[in-house]
Protein backbone atom coordinates (compact mmCIF):
# COMPACT_ATOMS: atom_id res chain seq x y z
CA UNK A 1 0.00 0.00 0.00
CA UNK A 2 1.28 3.47 -0.87
CA UNK A 3 2.43 5.56 2.08
CA UNK A 4 0.26 8.49 1.00
CA UNK A 5 -3.05 6.55 1.02
CA UNK A 6 -5.23 7.86 3.85
CA UNK A 7 -7.26 5.68 6.26
CA UNK A 8 -10.82 4.75 5.31
CA UNK A 9 -13.33 7.59 5.74
CA UNK A 10 -10.52 10.13 6.21
CA UNK A 11 -9.87 12.57 3.37
CA UNK A 12 -7.98 15.69 2.44
CA UNK A 13 -10.12 18.75 1.76
CA UNK A 14 -9.12 20.41 -1.50
CA UNK A 15 -9.36 24.14 -2.30
CA UNK A 16 -12.89 24.37 -3.71
CA UNK A 17 -14.49 22.40 -0.87
CA UNK A 18 -12.23 23.99 1.74
CA UNK A 19 -13.34 27.45 0.60
CA UNK A 20 -16.98 26.40 0.85
CA UNK A 21 -16.48 24.89 4.33
CA UNK A 22 -14.63 27.95 5.61
CA UNK A 23 -17.22 30.41 4.30
CA UNK A 24 -20.01 28.41 5.94
CA UNK A 25 -18.02 28.18 9.19
CA UNK A 26 -17.64 31.94 9.33
CA UNK A 27 -21.33 32.51 8.57
CA UNK A 28 -22.42 30.06 11.28
CA UNK A 29 -20.19 31.65 13.91
CA UNK A 30 -21.42 35.10 12.92
CA UNK A 31 -25.03 33.91 13.22
CA UNK A 32 -24.36 32.50 16.69
CA UNK A 33 -22.73 35.77 17.71
CA UNK A 34 -25.83 37.64 16.51
CA UNK A 35 -27.80 35.61 19.07
CA UNK A 36 -25.32 36.47 21.85
CA UNK A 37 -23.34 33.20 21.94
CA UNK A 38 -19.70 33.34 23.07
CA UNK A 39 -17.09 31.22 21.30
CA UNK A 40 -15.15 28.57 23.25
CA UNK A 41 -12.42 26.24 22.00
CA UNK A 42 -12.23 22.98 23.96
CA UNK A 43 -9.12 20.81 23.50
CA UNK A 44 -9.13 17.97 20.99
CA UNK A 45 -7.84 15.56 23.67
CA UNK A 46 -8.78 15.07 27.33
CA UNK A 47 -8.51 12.52 30.11
CA UNK A 48 -10.89 9.75 29.17
CA UNK A 49 -12.98 9.80 32.34
CA UNK A 50 -13.73 13.49 31.86
CA UNK A 51 -14.43 13.16 28.15
CA UNK A 52 -16.92 10.31 28.55
CA UNK A 53 -18.57 11.31 31.82
CA UNK A 54 -22.32 10.73 31.58
CA UNK A 55 -22.41 10.30 27.81
CA UNK A 56 -23.28 6.61 27.56
CA UNK A 57 -21.89 3.66 25.65
CA UNK A 58 -22.50 5.08 22.17
CA UNK A 59 -19.95 7.88 22.61
CA UNK A 60 -17.50 5.53 24.31
CA UNK A 61 -17.49 3.27 21.24
CA UNK A 62 -16.94 6.27 18.96
CA UNK A 63 -13.92 7.57 20.91
CA UNK A 64 -10.30 6.94 19.94
CA UNK A 65 -8.24 6.16 23.04
CA UNK A 66 -4.51 6.48 23.75
CA UNK A 67 -2.06 6.65 26.65
CA UNK A 68 -0.66 10.01 27.75
CA UNK A 69 3.14 9.70 27.63
CA UNK A 70 3.47 12.36 30.35
CA UNK A 71 1.11 10.97 32.99
CA UNK A 72 0.43 7.40 31.92
CA UNK A 73 -3.32 8.07 32.08
CA UNK A 74 -5.81 7.10 29.40
CA UNK A 75 -6.72 9.93 27.05
CA UNK A 76 -9.49 10.26 24.50
CA UNK A 77 -9.82 12.21 21.25
CA UNK A 78 -13.19 13.90 21.42
CA UNK A 79 -16.05 12.40 19.41
CA UNK A 80 -18.49 15.11 20.53
CA UNK A 81 -17.90 18.56 22.02
CA UNK A 82 -21.05 18.87 24.15
CA UNK A 83 -19.60 17.21 27.31
CA UNK A 84 -16.55 19.46 27.04
CA UNK A 85 -18.65 22.61 26.83
CA UNK A 86 -20.67 21.40 29.83
CA UNK A 87 -17.40 21.04 31.75
CA UNK A 88 -16.38 24.56 30.75
CA UNK A 89 -19.72 25.94 31.94
CA UNK A 90 -19.55 24.02 35.21
CA UNK A 91 -15.91 24.43 36.23
CA UNK A 92 -14.24 27.25 34.33
CA UNK A 93 -16.98 29.84 33.89
CA UNK A 94 -19.22 28.85 36.81
CA UNK A 95 -21.55 31.75 36.08
CA UNK A 96 -24.92 32.34 37.66
CA UNK A 97 -27.87 32.72 35.34
CA UNK A 98 -27.87 32.15 31.59
CA UNK A 99 -24.70 31.32 29.65
CA UNK A 100 -24.67 31.04 25.86
CA UNK A 101 -21.70 29.24 24.29
CA UNK A 102 -20.82 28.13 20.75
CA UNK A 103 -17.93 26.15 19.30
CA UNK A 104 -16.53 24.89 16.03
CA UNK A 105 -13.80 22.30 15.63
CA UNK A 106 -12.95 18.80 14.41
CA UNK A 107 -14.10 15.66 16.21
CA UNK A 108 -12.94 12.12 15.52
CA UNK A 109 -15.06 8.96 15.24
CA UNK A 110 -13.79 5.39 15.38
CA UNK A 111 -16.48 4.43 12.87
CA UNK A 112 -18.36 6.49 10.26
CA UNK A 113 -21.98 7.27 11.11
CA UNK A 114 -23.08 6.18 7.61
CA UNK A 115 -21.45 4.43 4.62
CA UNK A 116 -20.30 7.70 3.02
CA UNK A 117 -19.67 9.77 6.16
CA UNK A 118 -16.28 11.08 7.27
CA UNK A 119 -14.69 9.98 10.53
CA UNK A 120 -13.42 13.53 11.02
CA UNK A 121 -16.48 15.80 11.10
CA UNK A 122 -16.09 19.53 11.59
CA UNK A 123 -18.59 20.02 14.38
CA UNK A 124 -20.35 23.33 14.93
CA UNK A 125 -22.72 23.76 17.83
CA UNK A 126 -24.40 26.17 20.21
CA UNK A 127 -25.60 25.61 23.77
CA UNK A 128 -27.50 27.62 26.34
CA UNK A 129 -27.22 26.90 30.07
CA UNK A 130 -29.22 28.06 33.04
CA UNK A 131 -32.82 28.34 31.78
CA UNK A 132 -35.39 25.61 32.34
CA UNK A 133 -38.20 27.19 30.30
CA UNK A 134 -39.18 26.41 26.73
CA UNK A 135 -37.85 29.80 25.67
CA UNK A 136 -34.34 28.28 25.64
CA UNK A 137 -35.49 25.26 23.61
CA UNK A 138 -37.12 27.55 21.07
CA UNK A 139 -34.08 29.81 20.87
CA UNK A 140 -31.81 26.85 20.07
CA UNK A 141 -34.25 25.45 17.51
CA UNK A 142 -34.62 28.87 15.87
CA UNK A 143 -30.85 29.42 15.85
CA UNK A 144 -30.30 26.03 14.20
CA UNK A 145 -32.75 26.89 11.42
CA UNK A 146 -31.29 30.36 10.92
CA UNK A 147 -27.79 28.85 10.77
CA UNK A 148 -28.88 26.45 8.05
CA UNK A 149 -30.61 29.21 6.12
CA UNK A 150 -27.49 31.40 6.19
CA UNK A 151 -25.65 28.38 4.77
CA UNK A 152 -28.12 28.49 1.85
CA UNK A 153 -29.93 25.26 2.71
CA UNK A 154 -33.58 25.38 1.66
CA UNK A 155 -36.80 23.40 2.17
CA UNK A 156 -35.97 22.48 5.76
CA UNK A 157 -37.96 19.91 7.70
CA UNK A 158 -37.93 19.52 11.49
CA UNK A 159 -38.67 16.14 13.05
CA UNK A 160 -39.43 16.32 16.78
CA UNK A 161 -39.44 13.82 19.64
CA UNK A 162 -39.02 13.82 23.42
CA UNK A 163 -36.76 11.54 25.47
CA UNK A 164 -39.13 11.75 28.45
CA UNK A 165 -41.79 9.69 26.68
CA UNK A 166 -39.73 6.53 26.30
CA UNK A 167 -37.88 7.12 29.57
CA UNK A 168 -41.18 7.38 31.43
CA UNK A 169 -42.43 4.12 29.95
CA UNK A 170 -39.20 2.27 30.75
CA UNK A 171 -38.64 3.71 34.22
CA UNK A 172 -40.58 1.05 36.14
CA UNK A 173 -38.96 -1.85 34.28
CA UNK A 174 -35.92 -3.36 35.96
CA UNK A 175 -33.78 -3.87 32.88
CA UNK A 176 -30.06 -4.07 32.26
CA UNK A 177 -28.42 -1.24 30.32
CA UNK A 178 -27.79 -3.43 27.27
CA UNK A 179 -31.45 -4.49 27.25
CA UNK A 180 -32.56 -0.84 27.27
CA UNK A 181 -30.17 -0.05 24.41
CA UNK A 182 -31.67 -2.93 22.43
CA UNK A 183 -35.16 -1.51 23.02
CA UNK A 184 -33.99 1.92 21.88
CA UNK A 185 -32.52 0.36 18.72
CA UNK A 186 -35.75 -1.52 17.97
CA UNK A 187 -37.76 1.67 18.44
CA UNK A 188 -35.46 3.60 16.09
CA UNK A 189 -35.71 0.80 13.51
CA UNK A 190 -39.50 0.65 14.00
CA UNK A 191 -39.20 -3.11 14.53
CA UNK A 192 -42.40 -4.02 16.36
CA UNK A 193 -41.62 -7.76 16.29
CA UNK A 194 -38.24 -7.26 17.95
CA UNK A 195 -39.84 -4.97 20.53
CA UNK A 196 -42.41 -7.59 21.48
CA UNK A 197 -39.62 -10.10 21.91
CA UNK A 198 -37.57 -7.75 24.07
CA UNK A 199 -40.61 -6.86 26.19
CA UNK A 200 -42.04 -10.34 26.65
CA UNK A 201 -41.42 -10.18 30.42
CA UNK A 202 -42.88 -6.66 30.79
CA UNK A 203 -46.47 -5.92 31.87
CA UNK A 204 -48.74 -6.32 28.85
CA UNK A 205 -50.11 -2.76 28.90
CA UNK A 206 -46.64 -1.22 29.12
CA UNK A 207 -45.26 -3.47 26.40
CA UNK A 208 -48.18 -2.58 24.12
CA UNK A 209 -47.63 1.16 24.72
CA UNK A 210 -43.98 0.86 23.67
CA UNK A 211 -44.96 -1.11 20.57
CA UNK A 212 -47.54 1.56 19.70
CA UNK A 213 -44.75 4.18 19.75
CA UNK A 214 -43.41 2.60 16.56
CA UNK A 215 -46.48 3.88 14.70
CA UNK A 216 -46.60 7.33 16.28
CA UNK A 217 -44.95 9.40 13.57
CA UNK A 218 -46.30 11.97 11.14
CA UNK A 219 -47.92 15.39 11.38
CA UNK A 220 -49.43 17.19 14.41
CA UNK A 221 -52.24 14.63 14.70
CA UNK A 222 -49.65 12.25 16.15
CA UNK A 223 -49.69 14.21 19.39
CA UNK A 224 -53.45 13.81 19.79
CA UNK A 225 -53.18 10.13 18.93
CA UNK A 226 -50.44 9.69 21.54
CA UNK A 227 -52.68 11.15 24.25
CA UNK A 228 -55.26 8.49 23.46
CA UNK A 229 -52.86 5.55 23.22
CA UNK A 230 -50.13 6.13 25.79
CA UNK A 231 -50.64 5.59 29.55
CA UNK A 232 -51.74 8.60 31.56
CA UNK A 233 -48.64 10.25 32.95
CA UNK A 234 -47.84 13.78 34.04
CA UNK A 235 -44.41 13.50 32.43
CA UNK A 236 -45.74 12.22 29.10
CA UNK A 237 -48.55 14.79 29.03
CA UNK A 238 -46.05 17.57 29.69
CA UNK A 239 -43.79 16.31 26.92
CA UNK A 240 -46.66 16.27 24.42
CA UNK A 241 -47.83 19.76 25.45
CA UNK A 242 -44.32 21.17 25.09
CA UNK A 243 -43.75 19.52 21.72
CA UNK A 244 -46.96 21.11 20.47
CA UNK A 245 -45.89 24.52 21.77
CA UNK A 246 -42.44 24.31 20.18
CA UNK A 247 -43.83 23.11 16.84
CA UNK A 248 -46.31 25.99 16.83
CA UNK A 249 -43.44 28.48 16.96
CA UNK A 250 -41.36 26.99 14.14
CA UNK A 251 -41.14 29.39 11.23
CA UNK A 252 -39.85 28.63 7.74
CA UNK A 253 -39.72 24.83 8.03
CA UNK A 254 -42.15 21.93 7.90
CA UNK A 255 -42.69 20.04 11.17
CA UNK A 256 -43.26 16.35 11.83
CA UNK A 257 -43.07 14.08 14.86
CA UNK A 258 -41.53 10.69 15.55
CA UNK A 259 -42.14 9.79 19.18
CA UNK A 260 -40.01 6.63 18.95
CA UNK A 261 -36.92 8.44 17.65
CA UNK A 262 -34.13 8.33 20.23
CA UNK A 263 -31.20 8.71 17.85
CA UNK A 264 -28.36 10.77 19.20
CA UNK A 265 -26.30 10.58 22.35
CA UNK A 266 -27.70 9.25 25.61
CA UNK A 267 -27.55 12.55 27.46
CA UNK A 268 -30.82 13.94 25.98
CA UNK A 269 -33.45 14.41 28.69
CA UNK A 270 -36.30 16.35 27.06
CA UNK A 271 -37.52 17.68 23.73
CA UNK A 272 -35.30 16.69 20.79
CA UNK A 273 -35.21 17.69 17.14
CA UNK A 274 -33.59 16.64 13.89
CA UNK A 275 -33.42 18.89 10.83
CA UNK A 276 -33.56 17.44 7.33
CA UNK A 277 -32.96 18.95 3.89
CA UNK A 278 -33.40 17.75 0.29
CA UNK A 279 -30.44 15.72 -0.90
CA UNK A 280 -29.29 14.68 2.59
CA UNK A 281 -29.46 10.99 3.47
CA UNK A 282 -29.67 11.77 7.20
CA UNK A 283 -30.35 14.70 9.51
CA UNK A 284 -28.05 17.67 8.89
CA UNK A 285 -28.49 19.00 12.44
CA UNK A 286 -29.62 17.51 15.74
CA UNK A 287 -30.35 19.07 19.08
CA UNK A 288 -32.47 19.13 22.17
CA UNK A 289 -32.50 19.43 25.94
CA UNK A 290 -29.93 17.64 28.12
CA UNK A 291 -30.34 18.88 31.68
CA UNK A 292 -28.28 16.00 33.12
CA UNK A 293 -25.11 16.65 31.12
CA UNK A 294 -23.43 18.82 33.77
CA UNK A 295 -24.32 16.59 36.73
CA UNK A 296 -21.14 14.52 36.54
CA UNK A 297 -19.11 17.73 36.72
CA UNK A 298 -20.80 18.67 39.99
CA UNK A 299 -23.11 21.31 38.57
CA UNK A 300 -26.41 20.06 37.24
CA UNK A 301 -28.38 22.84 35.58
CA UNK A 302 -30.67 23.28 32.58
CA UNK A 303 -29.00 22.92 29.20
CA UNK A 304 -30.17 22.77 25.59
CA UNK A 305 -28.22 22.90 22.34
CA UNK A 306 -27.64 21.60 18.84
CA UNK A 307 -24.76 20.57 16.62
CA UNK A 308 -24.03 19.80 12.98
CA UNK A 309 -21.17 18.68 10.75
CA UNK A 310 -20.10 21.48 8.42
CA UNK A 311 -18.42 19.01 6.05
CA UNK A 312 -21.70 17.15 5.59
CA UNK A 313 -23.56 20.44 5.34
CA UNK A 314 -21.56 21.52 2.28
CA UNK A 315 -23.07 18.62 0.31
CA UNK A 316 -26.56 20.16 0.53
CA UNK A 317 -25.70 23.84 0.96
CA UNK A 318 -26.16 26.13 -2.00
CA UNK A 319 -23.16 26.81 -4.22
CA UNK A 320 -21.32 30.07 -3.58
CA UNK A 321 -19.66 32.28 -6.17
CA UNK A 322 -15.93 32.64 -6.29
CA UNK A 323 -14.60 35.67 -4.48
CA UNK A 324 -13.90 38.62 -6.74
CA UNK A 325 -10.23 39.41 -7.02
CA UNK A 326 -7.76 41.70 -8.77
CA UNK A 327 -5.08 40.28 -11.04
CA UNK A 328 -1.76 42.06 -10.87
CA UNK A 329 1.58 41.60 -12.64
CA UNK A 330 4.55 40.43 -10.63
CA UNK A 331 7.36 42.94 -10.38
CA UNK A 332 9.98 44.46 -8.12
CA UNK A 333 9.11 48.09 -8.81
CA UNK A 334 8.41 49.89 -5.55
CA UNK A 335 5.38 51.74 -6.92
CA UNK A 336 3.80 48.44 -8.05
CA UNK A 337 4.45 46.77 -4.72
CA UNK A 338 3.02 49.81 -2.89
CA UNK A 339 -0.14 49.75 -5.05
CA UNK A 340 -0.67 46.04 -4.35
CA UNK A 341 -0.13 46.51 -0.61
CA UNK A 342 -2.61 49.41 -0.51
CA UNK A 343 -5.30 47.33 -2.22
CA UNK A 344 -4.79 44.46 0.22
CA UNK A 345 -5.08 46.85 3.18
CA UNK A 346 -8.46 47.86 1.78
CA UNK A 347 -9.57 44.22 1.96
CA UNK A 348 -9.12 43.38 -1.71
CA UNK A 349 -7.75 40.03 -2.87
CA UNK A 350 -4.82 40.67 -5.20
CA UNK A 351 -3.39 37.70 -7.06
CA UNK A 352 0.04 38.32 -8.51
CA UNK A 353 0.61 36.48 -11.78
CA UNK A 354 4.01 34.83 -11.67
CA UNK A 355 6.05 34.88 -14.88
CA UNK A 356 4.98 32.14 -17.29
CA UNK A 357 1.68 31.39 -15.52
CA UNK A 358 -0.61 34.01 -17.04
CA UNK A 359 -3.35 31.59 -18.15
CA UNK A 360 -3.77 29.51 -14.96
CA UNK A 361 -7.06 29.40 -13.02
CA UNK A 362 -7.61 29.09 -9.29
CA UNK A 363 -10.28 29.60 -6.59
CA UNK A 364 -10.61 33.34 -7.22
CA UNK A 365 -12.60 35.20 -9.84
CA UNK A 366 -10.31 37.90 -11.17
CA UNK A 367 -12.79 40.38 -12.59
CA UNK A 368 -10.36 43.33 -12.45
CA UNK A 369 -6.74 43.95 -13.32
CA UNK A 370 -4.07 46.26 -11.97
CA UNK A 371 -2.56 48.17 -14.89
CA UNK A 372 -0.07 50.97 -15.33
CA UNK A 373 -1.50 53.99 -17.16
CA UNK A 374 0.34 57.28 -17.54
CA UNK A 375 2.75 56.25 -14.81
CA UNK A 376 0.00 55.38 -12.32
CA UNK A 377 -1.19 51.94 -11.19
CA UNK A 378 -4.98 51.77 -11.54
CA UNK A 379 -7.60 49.04 -11.31
CA UNK A 380 -9.54 48.30 -14.50
CA UNK A 381 -12.39 45.89 -15.13
CA UNK A 382 -11.48 42.91 -17.28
Amino acid sequence: MSAWVLPDHIADVLPSEARHIEEIRRDLLDMARCYGYELVMPPLMEHLESLLSGTGEALDLQTFKLVDQLSGRMMGLRADSTPQVARIDAHLLNRQGVTRLCYCGPVLHTRPSSPHATREPLQFGAEIYGHMGLEADLEILTLSLDALKVAHVGALGVDMADARIVNSLLRDLELQADHILAIHAALAAKDASELRLLLRQAPAALAQALVELVHLYGDHTVLDEARQILPKSIEIDLALIQLKWLAGHVDGASVSFDLADLRGYAYYSGAMFSVYAPGASDAIARGGRYDEVGKVFGRKRPAVGFSLDIKALTAVAGARPLRAAIRAPWGEALDLRAAIAALRRQGETVVCVLPGHESENDEFHCDRELRCAAGQWIVKSI
